[in-house]
């Protein structure tokens, strides 16, 4: 009898390597972006932001809580913008001059695998950090602006949310000490499970200890009321998805201040392109140019929905959703012809 041996067949295809490859490489960034110390001071100064904003929203003659809102929002996109750049900076550009990109790149792993990779790492970064943002913004929001001095403070929010913090804090140091954890990631990841359940409860409590509906502090009045109030943050987080690919993009070339600098261009211009661009489009090539380069964040920004009292519709951010899609799919098709190009040796 003759037996044969075989050896077992690898039966996995290219697209399924990219795809594992593109994975790893996402999962490395974020793992490597939220360890980073800039990462958790730009975390913790934000949130410091935002607890601070009901009280110099206070010093208004028009309508405080709205001027809270309008803080709040502003106060997560800068940070949101900050986050994204520091990060894609110390994912890209510092690993491109250390060489140390030349591990991954020579395994082999093609470039655009790379690009896809660290965009999907840093976006999911930047999504947790404006995930855990967003919850102290909305905390703010139930509290409100203590107008005079009789006014009480909301109990459920100041316990729960200061407990959350606290708990974090202590948990991630004792883990750091006994398990030699790292403090930095340890705390980012337990600040977004505490804080969200912290939200819950303040949902489930009103200001006068008694329990509600989970679905009353969706029912308020204006521009308080928490269901636009997570449309209008869903409409920031897809902006801030754009700058990141912008970021992504820069960094392939370009160095940290450098970078900071593109990204704080490109808000600045997408916030203003209708204004300067968009008027003179049919009448200037050049604007016509200017105007579908340059990211149209006016789209996404709801301020000014929120204040006219307009209701942000899901139809709307379905299709602010398909041009920011479509935005940050060139942006990205860029960052891979830049760093197909680019010498890393």
């Amino acid at each position: 009898m003759v037996r044969v041996f075989t050896h077992p067949v690898n039966r996995s295809t290219p697209r399924t390597d990219m795809l594992q490859q593109t994975f790893t490489i996402a999962a490395n960034t974020f793992q490597e972006s939220i360890r980073q110390p800039i990462f958790s001071v730009l975390l913790l100064v934000a949130a410091v932001a935002l607890v601070l904003n009901p009280s110099l929203a206070a010093y208004t003659l028009e309508d405080d809580n709205q001027l809270l809102v309008d803080l709040g929002l502003s106060t997560l996109f800068l940070a949101g913008l900050l986050v994204a750049a520091f990060t894609a900076t110390g994912s890209i550009s510092a690993e491109i001059e250390n060489k140390t990109v030349l591990t991954v790149v020579s395994k082999p792993v093609p470039r655009p695998v790379f690009i896809l990779g660290k965009y999907a790492g840093v976006a999911a970064a930047l999504a947790v950090a404006y995930w855990i943002l967003s919850i102290v913004f909305l905390l703010t929001i139930r509290h409100r602006v203590m107008q005079t001095v009789r006014d009480p403070f909301d109990g459920p929010v100041l316990l729960f949310g200061l407990a959350a913090a606290f708990a974090t804090v202590i948990a991630a140091t004792l883990a750091n000490y006994f398990y030699q954890r790292v403090f930095t990631s340890t705390l980012v990841l337990g600040l977004a499970a505490t804080m969200t359940a912290a939200w819950g409860l303040v949902l489930l409590i009103d200001k006068q200890w008694h329990f509600q509906s989970i679905t009353t502090e969706f029912q308020a009045a204006g521009s308080l009321q928490s269901g636009q109030l997570l449309l209008a943050l869903i409409l920031i987080f897809l902006a801030l998805l754009m700058l990141t690919a912008i970021a992504v993009a820069a960094s392939t070339r370009l160095g940290q201040v450098m970078t900071l600098l593109t990204c704080t261009l490109a808000l600045l211009v997408g916030l203003v392109s209708d204004y300067v661009f968009g008027v003179h489009a049919n009448e200037y090539f050049l604007a016509r140019l200017m105007h579908l380069l340059a990211p149209n964040l006016q789209l996404l920004w709801p301020t000014d929905a929120l204040i006219q009292g307009s209701r942000i519709s899901a139809a709307y951010i379905a299709q602010v959703a398909a041009y920011a899609a479509l935005y940050t799919t060139a942006t990205l098709a860029l960052a891979i012809a830049l760093f197909q190009r680019r010498d890393i040796g």
